[in-house]
Formats: structure tokens, sequence, C-alpha cells
């Protein structure tokens, strides 16, 4: 039920929100909707994936039960660290090699549409890219848009990979008009924090794969 939750659940019409995460964290311990269908053996395997494309031309995929096929290469799995959110072990975020975040765990998540970070973090990687605070929100920065071309990637470092993403899929840009960072600040507590959270900049370039049976999560290169 998304009464209550602000203008845009009532404008974007949605039914509501399927909670995926694990049951240790959902309201009143209620199962999640996925553990559901595993125990009831509806799912071929207990696991599902998703895929964002990078446009409007392409259509997204949630593959419940199976793995998709809009990946190209290797999938690369990393055990989960906690089974609350999906939650891994993280070897931090670097730009030109040098190191601008390393929280030592990060979440993989849908829901969140940019990549978060400690709000310290969040500005060293704004300064490392030239980046300056946007006026409706100082925890957001915009960039030239002229200058997008000619950023280093975003280099996230998972299970000993790296996995890059360019500047085109970490800049959103609004018809060249306002070109914003895909990067926010947000100060999680401990013991959950700090973490930094890898949302839809990060999916739409790694078709993931949540698998809840062998409890680890999988990495390849989207189409």
């Amino acid at each position: 039920d998304v009464t209550g939750l602000g203008p845009a659940y009532s404008l974007g019409k949605f039914d509501g929100i399927a909670g995926c995460a694990w049951d240790t964290i959902s309201v009143d311990g209620i199962p999640p909707v996925f553990t559901d269908f595993i125990s009831a053996g509806v799912w071929d395997k207990p696991l599902f994936s998703v895929y964002l494309p990078s446009d409007d031309t392409t259509k997204g995929a949630l593959t419940l039960g199976d793995i998709g096929t809009q990946f190209t290469g290797d999938i690369d799995y990393v055990p989960l660290s906690s089974e609350t959110y999906w939650e891994i072990q993280f070897g931090g975020l670097e730009i030109n090699g040098a190191s601008q975040s390393a929280t030592g765990k990060a979440i993989i998540d849908t829901g969140t549409s940019l990549l978060a970070v400690p709000t310290a973090d969040a500005k060293a990687i704004a300064k490392a890219l030239g980046a300056t605070p946007f006026f409706l929100n100082p925890n957001e920065f915009t960039v030239d848009c002229s200058k997008v071309a000619s950023l280093p990637d975003i280099d996230v470092k998972i299970g000993g990979k790296t996995y890059s993403i360019p500047p085109s899929k970490y800049i959103i840009n609004d018809q060249g008009v306002v070109c914003l960072l895909g990067v926010t600040g947000i100060d999680i507590p401990a013991p959950a924090g700090p973490l930094t959270i890898l949302g839809d900049v990060f999916i739409r370039e790694y078709f993931t794969v949540f698998d809840y049976g062998s409890k680890q999560v999988g990495l390849a290169k989207a189409n």
C-alpha cells in the first residue's frame, strides 16, 4: 500500500511496492512475496534477475524464477555478507585509480535511482569529477554538459573485480540543459552503515541476478 508515501506515488499511479529483500528486515516479519513463490514451488529456480535499459527504446526485464538473457559474457557471483538487504563486501569506488569511497559493504538496490555514498565521499567524488552542488539539493551535483564526454569512468570494486561505469551512464543528461551527477550523499548510521547503495546507475550497466537459493548476487555486462 503506497498511501501516504508522497505525491510521486499518487501521480505515478503505483499499485504498491513489492519488497524483494530478506524477511529479516520486513515489516512485522511478513515474508517477502518472492519467498512465497519459492516456497510454493511456483518458480523453476529460487532466484530472479533484473535488466534496466539505458534509454526508452528498449524494454526492461524482471525475470522471476530464472535468469534473463539481456547480458553479455559470464556472470560473476559474489556471496552475500548479510541476509538483510542484498548486501555484499565492497572494495570501494575509484576515479583514475584514486580511492574516493571505501565503506566496506554495499547493497544492490533497484529502489535507489543513484549511487548513494556517505556525504563526505559524495563531495569527494564530485570534486574529482569537477561537479558542483545542485541548487535544489546540496547532496546532489551537476556538471557542465559540454564536458561529460571527457569525464573518467567511476570504477566499482567488487570481489576483486572492477565494474566500470562510464560517464554516459552515471550522468543524467536532461536534454543538454542540466547534467546531474548520478551520485548522492546519504549517511546511514551503524550498525547498518556506513554503506554504499549501488542503485539504478549501476544496474543499468550491470545485469543483476538476485540468487536467494545460493545467497549470492550475480553481475554481468548488460546488453
